[in-house]
């Protein structure tokens, strides 16, 4: 009998490690064209499924070749408990799976981890990335200045600190976590509560104790040569959006999108309206 996942199963890697890397695919590639590289962010649950799946079909319809890969300790990927969650190992298996599937270039979409991913791997290998979409992410400001005033960071790491083992007893609490997330909390359904709860109760503790990315300087930022458009919601509780003011003093010629209808996932909540810019951005 085949075990019920919180989220479908797509593809799986297995990686030069060893662990396998689960990730999803939308469209075929196109010669000439990069492919779009969906990167999740890091809060207890997340996977590129439920964090893109209505932006990865999209993009597809309209001829572009798209991945939404789960980092490992997230979604259906192997959650080791003796790993070193940083970006720098999610850039290796990343550019593990790019290269088994013949992948040179591609345009990262990054949401906070998975934007300060995308910038790490920009900074590292710009020569692979085609243009550089992020929305909300890490790596643009020493995270001291403000991971002790904003909320929805102080809520997750109480609760992956604290989670009982229980996952009736852990519900309630994981629900009030996720409703940080966005503005409008209707868009948190049982639904959304389903495809990642299983996945938050068993990821070890490890993972929020060693998940970091680097952090960049306006010099340094100013090294980036492809194009960048960046998303922030105004309703933001995890990352302000007062750092799209970095990314413009860096990169003056960035495309910026505020949305009033957001907080931490514009993606989901202007999901229309993301859907189009990014396609714009893509094709312009």
């Amino acid at each position: 009998m085949t075990q019920k996942t919180p989220i479908p199963v797509g593809k799986y890697h297995t990686l030069k490690s060893g662990y396998r890397m689960h990730y999803h695919e939308w469209g075929t590639p196109t010669p000439g064209r990069p492919t779009v590289l969906f990167l999740h962010g890091g809060g207890p649950g997340a996977s590129g499924y439920s964090n893109f799946k209505y932006n990865g079909p999209f993009l597809a319809e309209h001829g572009w070749h798209s991945l939404a890969p789960d980092f490992l300790g997230f979604g259906l990927s192997d959650k080791p408990a003796d790993l070193y969650y940083h970006s720098a190992t999610h850039i290796l298996t990343l550019r593990d799976l790019l290269h088994s599937l013949g992948i040179k270039s591609v345009v990262p979409v990054g949401n906070s981890l998975g934007g300060g991913v995308a910038l790490h791997y920009t900074m590292s290998h710009p020569e692979e990335v085609a243009k550089l979409i992020l929305m909300a992410p890490g790596g643009l400001v020493d995270p001291r200045k403000f991971v002790g005033r904003m909320p929805g960071l102080q809520a997750m790491w109480s609760w992956a600190k604290t989670r009982p083992d229980n996952k009736a007893e852990a519900e309630a609490s994981y629900r009030e976590l996720l409703a940080k997330l966005v503005h409008n909390k209707a868009d948190i359904t049982d639904a959304a509560i389903a495809e990642r709860i299983d996945i938050a109760m068993e990821q070890p503790m490890v993972l929020y104790e060693t998940l970091q990315t680097p952090y960049y300087t306006i010099p340094q930022l100013r090294e980036i040569t492809c194009p960048v458009l960046g998303f922030w919601g105004l309703h933001d509780q995890f990352l302000p959006y007062e750092q799209n003011e970095v990314l413009k003093e860096a990169l003056p010629n960035s495309r910026i999108v505020l949305s009033d209808r957001s907080g931490h996932w514009v993606m989901i909540e202007d999901k229309d309206r993301f859907n189009a810019e990014c396609l714009d951005f893509l094709e312009s």
